[in-house]
């Protein structure tokens, strides 16, 4: 079934999320049959889980420049890693005022959590961004006081693919005395990402956008910063701050995705940048008023968002069976409103319902940069009637 939709539908669609590599499909099989063992057992089965999750918390370890083992926590993926750090933080200080910073194109994740934090009492800022989807330092700055606990902002977004000035982000707080989380789902499988030389306390991940399967994530937690409380309660697995029992094959394929990305991203990143330019190219000559939303030098290598005036994303999307792209967030998909990212940059409702999000990844070929820019200029010009 997936080799014949894969002959029929080329995947442009990798922010939504990735293939898991078959290298890691491989390392993964074991642990789904013989190798079965809870990694929190004593006896032989057990001692071999654990052995093989630690190697996975290392490999991810040295991916991100932790210093620790006790820094990386597993999770179901980056919304639970999320809700952990912005929850569990709030928490952390309850008992006197509390301030949370963030900007108005973080992830639903965190947006929501943060909503449902100033329902309980915590004061949340909202930072708007520039027409290129970039916040101001300066304005995280000015919005710091003397209660502020937490700046969260994303590293790169999910939509639009802009990178965000993190290490000038995270000197500000350090200087302040505050806590710096960020989303870096999006950003790690195609920049690389350093804890200490973009200054965050807590960052989230999830592995089914690094090419790992899905259900599995991870929250980097500091040592030796303020710990985030426990939101899942029961047992003291991950240092006491996630309880159940480990997903142990996602875990190696987590693990296995980071070796293969320690090896191998800036490769795939330079590759997929020239496909993504060699694409824009081609839609810009075919599709002159389509208009690119979000910085084109501080932005993912695979990334497009695209508006084309007049002409519902949806409509176009129908009109492209042999396609699979985006007409925004997967996470958004079904809601009535336009996107809440494309909106804080100025976008009206009917430009943010003309957009549309593609994006590259590791398989992506030039023959199929070269049929997808085809087909979607005809199918634009059969709604604009060009």
């Amino acid at each position: 079934m997936t080799n014949a939709l894969a002959e029929q539908v080329i995947y442009l669609d990798y922010q939504s999320t990735t293939p898991t590599d078959p290298r890691v499909v491989e390392a993964m099989l074991p642990y789904l049959t013989d190798a079965f063992g809870n990694p929190s057992s004593r006896h032989a089965y057990g001692r071999q889980a654990a052995d093989a999750v630690r190697i996975a918390r290392r490999r991810f370890r040295a991916l991100i420049g932790a210093r620790f083992d006790s820094e990386v926590v597993f999770t179901s993926g980056a919304t639970e890693s999320d809700h952990l750090a912005l929850t569990g933080i709030a928490h952390a200080f309850t008992g006197r005022r509390r301030h949370i910073i963030t900007t108005a194109i973080e992830h639903k994740a965190v947006l929501t959590t943060c909503r449902r934090l100033a329902h309980h009492g915590v004061e949340v800022t909202e930072i708007p961004v520039d027409r290129d989807g970039l916040v101001n330092p300066a304005d995280i700055a000015a919005a710091i006081t003397p209660v502020t606990i937490l700046v969260s902002v994303m590293h790169a977004n999910n939509e639009i693919g802009t990178i965000q000035a993190l290490a000038e982000i995270g000197q500000i707080t350090r200087d302040h005395g505050v806590l710096l989380h960020t989303d870096a789902a999006q950003s790690l499988g195609s920049v690389r990402f350093d804890v200490d030389h973009l200054g965050v306390d807590l960052a989230s991940f999830s592995s089914h956008k690094i090419y790992g399967p899905k259900g599995v994530g991870v929250l980097y937690v500091r040592h030796g910063s303020v710990r985030p409380i426990a939101q899942l309660h029961g047992g003291s697995q991950e240092h006491g701050l996630r309880a159940g029992t480990l997903n142990v094959p996602g875990i190696i394929g987590l693990g296995t995705a980071a070796g293969i990305l320690a090896e191998e991203r800036d490769h795939d990143a330079h590759r997929i940048l020239a496909l993504r330019n060699h694409l824009l190219e081609r839609l810009r000559a075919a599709i002159p008023q389509m208009a690119v939303n979000g910085s084109l030098t501080r932005r993912l290598p695979g990334n497009l968002s695209v508006t084309i005036p007049g002409a519902d994303a949806g409509q176009i999307i129908e009109r492209l069976p042999g396609l699979a792209i985006s007409t925004g967030s997967a996470c958004d998909t079904g809601q009535p409103d336009p996107s809440h990212v494309l909106t804080a940059l100025g976008l009206d409702k009917a430009d943010a319902r003309s957009t549309l999000r593609i994006s590259l990844g590791r398989p992506t070929t030039t023959a199929e940069i070269e049929t997808a820019a085809r087909q979607l200029a005809l199918a634009v010009h059969a709604i604009l009637g060009g």
